[in-house]
């Protein structure tokens, strides 16, 4: 797999491609600060994890698609983080109430 950061709005989503599937990554942290106009990856990481247990009490299907993939966090380090491909962050993006949604 390849990691490809790309732009959204003015703030960098990482994302990867998986060559062997043809299947674009995203992570969900990024696109939730992007959404929800976090100033920071640590208020949408919070605000993802209370979404995910929410979703996990519905019995949402969404949660369980997504992948864990060791990406590059904003201190440098190599660490694991949520993706998901692109069916799955358009599910997640209609549960956050959020203009940019």
């Amino acid at each position: 797999m390849k990691a490809m950061p790309t732009e959204f709005d003015g703030q960098a989503i990482r994302r990867v491609y998986d060559e062997e599937h043809e299947i674009w990554y995203f992570s969900v942290i990024d696109i939730i600060q992007v959404l929800t106009q976090q100033p920071d990856s640590q208020r949408a990481s919070t605000y993802w994890r209370v979404l995910k247990n929410r979703l996990k009490k519905e019995g949402s299907e969404t949660v369980t698609k997504c992948n864990r993939f060791k990406m590059r966090a904003e201190d440098g380090k190599m660490r694991l983080t949520d993706m998901a491909d692109a069916e799955t962050i358009l599910r997640l993006v209609q549960s956050v109430p959020s203009p940019k949604a």
